[in-house]
């Protein structure tokens, strides 16, 4: 009798050690079963002032530097690209080099092809181009070439609507050139800005060279309308962050060039980008760059 109760006795224990085994092993495998998320996307963003190619930059002329440009364009490797300065041969000759790539823009003197554009390149595999278009910073914004503001110079903005296919997500993209001069024309073109803006109802990126630091009223205009500049999440505001270089490499200065966005957009890294080749810089600007997820 003692055998056989022994031998139950086993058996019982035997087949709660398994039972609780299995319960054990249920609940480890319950910690690799991920949680409902939604998905976020990488977005690598980079403003970038190439300076106009018909410029007499002498060495630092647009035949000898503009090798340099794309290099450092392709070294980020941008997915949204916001260039100013930009004339149509540039645009050609940069997408030759980068077949990857679509624009989107037009010339601000007429509204097609003549003047400088501030266009927006974009990755075609990934993104669908929605809806486009260009404003002209002044009292008619729909005019080809109109300029109202204190500026000698036509300012425009061009916008774009992409569909991102890898999460099949909206926003827009503007990219804008603000005048170098005239600071009430700064301040009128941020108030125009923000207005367009503000009809659009989805997450935003906004790049360009706004010709004055974050401390001024242009900037503020941007920055109280709930814009945020992804440089300043990352960095602290401090000296030699100067974005105009002169083809010398001085970071004195404000940084005047920016990547903004909507608060749908979180930034991982943002940089400035003080690359030269041989001791030439690519452009008399430094780019800026944002990785963002949303």
């Amino acid at each position: 009798m003692n055998n056989i109760f022994s031998s139950k006795f086993v058996q019982m224990l035997f087949r709660r050690a398994v039972v609780f085994l299995i319960y054990i092993f249920f609940l480890s495998s319950l910690t690799f079963i991920p949680l409902a998320a939604q998905p976020t996307e990488d977005l690598r963003v980079m403003t970038f002032n190439i300076r106009y190619g018909t410029a007499n930059d002498g060495e630092n002329s647009w035949q000898f530097r503009k090798d340099n440009v794309v290099s450092t364009i392709k070294n980020f490797k941008p997915d949204i690209l916001g260039l100013q300065e930009a004339l149509k041969f540039q645009l050609d000759e940069m997408l030759s080099q980068m077949p990857e790539y679509n624009s989107t823009g037009v010339g601000r003197d007429d509204g097609k092809n003549a003047g400088e554009y501030s266009c927006i390149f974009y990755l075609k595999d990934r993104f669908g181009l929605d809806s486009a278009g260009t404003f002209w910073f002044s009292e008619t914004p729909e005019e080809a070439g109109s300029k109202n503001w204190g500026n000698n110079i036509t300012r425009i903005c061009s916008w774009a609507l992409f569909n991102d296919k890898n999460s099949d997500k909206k926003f827009y993209t503007f990219n804008v050139h603000l005048d170098h001069e005239s600071q009430p024309s700064r301040e009128k073109s941020t108030e125009l800005l923000i207005n367009k803006i503000n009809m659009k109802k989805l997450p935003v990126i906004l790049t360009g060279d706004f010709n004055c630091g974050d401390t001024s009223n242009a900037i503020k205009t941007i920055l109280n309308n709930g814009l945020i500049d992804s440089y300043r999440t990352i960095h602290p505001k401090k000296s030699g962050e100067g974005t105009f270089n002169f083809f010398r490499g001085e970071t004195s200065g404000d940084k005047i060039d920016f990547v903004f966005t909507s608060g749908e957009f979180s930034t991982f890294q943002s940089e400035i980008v003080r690359t030269s080749f041989y001791g030439k810089f690519p452009s008399d600007h430094f780019p800026v760059t944002a990785i963002l997820t949303y």
